[in-house]
């Protein structure tokens, strides 16, 4: 459980790294799970609904850059997921009432590493409020050399900028349109088994790296139960059946929020790296294509 000071520093910057949350035998047999997948990726040519690939993915040079929904392709995640310490820090944030949102499983492999542009989670999954985090389980040591994420301390408290360009969503801002300083930036650092924890609404980013050392980050999306995605869902049982702490409803609670239409259409677009090339200007160099 949080203390009142995480807490507390949570709510005045937006995001928060505890250490030693996941044990290491966990770890381990995450990133074995990891390795696995990526010796698979050999036989895939393009994205798929599990695999995300760098440019210049090959058989012979497999490059992955996320797992899709690694909490429904191997069962270690979502073991993970359903960790009783982690729920009790999500717990602490958003409230006892806590739902599974999705996950994904973001990979900066030694010598290369997409990029991610600036952006705020919330525009991709509107909800009827902002009871919403992201909670990264560090599956190697995340450093600003190896491509640790980026945070804005306190912009979880702006409204949503828009993440539009030409009438089209492109799942990143225009930090000058927006009059964004960057330069406020802070790396979230933390060793493998820890996590960082960061509110829907809070600007982030992630460099890329050319760094030797690798680093996974499995990224859990969770949500109060009381908060009801803009987008509609497609299948209640399996809307139910996501509820880690309480118990579902139908019944959503309402705050005024900023959403701003057209609204990002997923299974089009596909992810936030494929979502992103088509904005400009982009702030970080793209990754080699051999």
């Amino acid at each position: 459980m949080l203390s009142g000071a995480q807490v507390g520093a949570y709510l005045q910057n937006g995001f928060l790294t505890v250490e030693n949350v996941v044990p290491m035998p966990l770890i381990e047999e995450a990133r074995q799970a990891v390795e696995d997948f990526v010796e698979r990726s050999r036989a895939v040519a393009d994205h798929d609904d599990v695999f995300d690939l760098e440019p210049g993915h090959s058989a012979d040079t497999p490059r992955v850059r996320r797992l899709k929904e690694p909490c429904a392709i191997h069962p270690i995640f979502d073991r993970i997921n359903r960790l009783p310490q982690l729920l009790d820090i999500a717990e602490a944030l958003i409230g006892p009432e806590i739902r599974y949102q999705g996950s994904k499983l973001n990979m900066k492999a030694a010598e290369y590493g997409a990029p991610v542009e600036w952006h705020q989670d919330f525009a991709f999954y509107p909800h009827t409020n902002d009871d919403l985090l992201a909670v990264g389980v560090c599956l190697d040591d995340c450093t600003l050399e190896n491509g640790c994420m980026l945070m804005i301390p306190g912009s979880h408290r702006w409204p949503i900028l828009d993440h539009h360009q030409d009438g089209v969503f492109v799942g990143a801002i225009d930090v000058e349109r927006e009059g964004v300083d960057t330069s406020k930036a802070v790396p979230i650092t933390v060793n493998a088994g820890g996590i960082s924890l960061h509110h829907c609404r809070m600007l982030h980013a992630v460099a890329i790296t050319g760094s030797a050392a690798p680093r996974g980050l499995f990224l859990l999306q969770v949500a109060a139960v009381g908060a009801g995605p803009i987008l509609g869902v497609s299948d209640m049982a399996q809307f139910a059946g996501w509820v880690l702490r309480g118990h579902p409803t139908r019944h959503f609670r309402v705050k005024e929020m900023d959403i701003r239409v057209p609204l990002p259409k997923h299974e089009r677009q596909g992810s936030i790296y494929e979502i992103q090339t088509k904005f400009r200007p982009k702030l970080f160099a793209v990754p080699r294509s051999g």
